[in-house]
């Protein structure tokens, strides 16, 4: 007779660091797809920490009569905007913005010419993308300070302006037909640093054997800025453009800290600071934070139908 083995088999025990072994089927599938929220969940936790409740508050407080200390908040609907667009000294400070309005054309116009030049061979260049760029790393109300001296009657200017013989104490700040032009001079001058580097890296990310082949085909410069730079880097002309109405309808910074809005200088967003910490119109002042984020949204809209951002390509 033979002895019968046991046909019985055991499982090994899983040892001690072995890999563990994926999940397999729908275990799987879904994994997959809360991977990505996973990574999402903090960025939009902040998003909407910082940004939409603060917009659903602010929309909130625009139809209250709201003083910004009382606990109680009227609602008053929309009376606030009833108010706003039927005060005119409320709503004709946005013709202000039309100082820093053209003021950013010129930016733009000042960024683009420099970062094309400088794009090219030129001796220094680096030194010059330095000095172009320093403002904007300066601090808005040190520039502010600096200028108030510039500004001042028998300051900086008024001297330089005697070498070249042109007499006078100007009120730079304090004549109402030389405040806005003064200060939208200072806001070009900060800012124009920020468009000169979006133009500088959109020209350098055009391949040089683009360059390369239209100089050989006989292009000169100013073939290669109308053919090659201009439509290469429309879509930074477009963001470029964006940045600079909705700066221009929400200066704050210059104008508040060089003058507090005297003289004809108030913008709108100086006008709403003061509605809500100076007459403690929190909800009127909610309003107008509305109007100005809608004109923005509106104004953004209309740019990107007219100058969609389409594909550009060069080769």
């Amino acid at each position: 007779m033979t002895d019968r083995q046991d046909t019985t088999t055991t499982t090994a025990p899983v040892q001690a660091g072995a890999p563990a072994v994926p999940p397999r089927g729908p275990e799987r599938r879904l994994l997959t797809r809360l991977t990505p929220w996973l990574f999402l969940a903090v960025p939009l936790a902040f998003l909407l920490t910082f940004t939409y409740a603060p917009v659903t508050n602010l929309l909130f407080y625009s139809l209250t009569k709201w003083d910004g200390i009382s606990p109680q908040m009227p609602f008053v609907g929309q009376a606030n905007y009833v108010e706003l667009f039927s005060r005119p000294d409320l709503f004709q400070v946005f013709f202000v913005s039309a100082f820093y309005l053209a003021s950013g054309v010129v930016q733009m116009v000042l960024a683009l010419y420099f970062a094309t030049v400088l794009s090219f061979n030129v001796r220094f260049r680096n030194f010059f993308k330095g000095v172009l760029f320093f403002p904007y790393l300066i601090n808005g109300v040190a520039i502010g300070f600096v200028f108030l001296y510039f500004f001042q009657p028998g300051g900086t200017l008024d001297s330089v302006l005697r070498l070249v013989g042109v007499r006078g104490r100007h009120l730079w700040l304090g004549d109402p037909d030389l405040v806005n032009w003064s200060l939208a001079s200072v806001s070009l001058w900060r800012y124009l640093g920020l468009n000169f580097v979006l133009f500088l890296g959109a020209i350098q990310s055009i391949p040089a054997e683009i360059y390369e082949a239209a100089e050989m085909d006989g292009a000169n410069r100013w073939h290669q800025v109308r053919h090659l730079i201009l439509p290469g880097i429309r879509p930074v002309i477009g963001l470029s453009a964006i940045l600079v109405v909705s700066g221009s309808l929400s200066v704050f910074e210059i104008p508040y800290i060089m003058t507090t809005g005297a003289n004809g200088s108030t913008t709108f967003v100086i006008q709403t600071v003061k509605l809500a910490f100076q007459f403690n119109k929190v909800g009127l002042a909610s309003a107008a934070a509305v109007v100005l984020l809608l004109i923005v949204m509106l104004v953004t809209w209309i740019q990107r139908r007219l100058v969609p951002d389409e594909g550009v390509d060069l080769v």
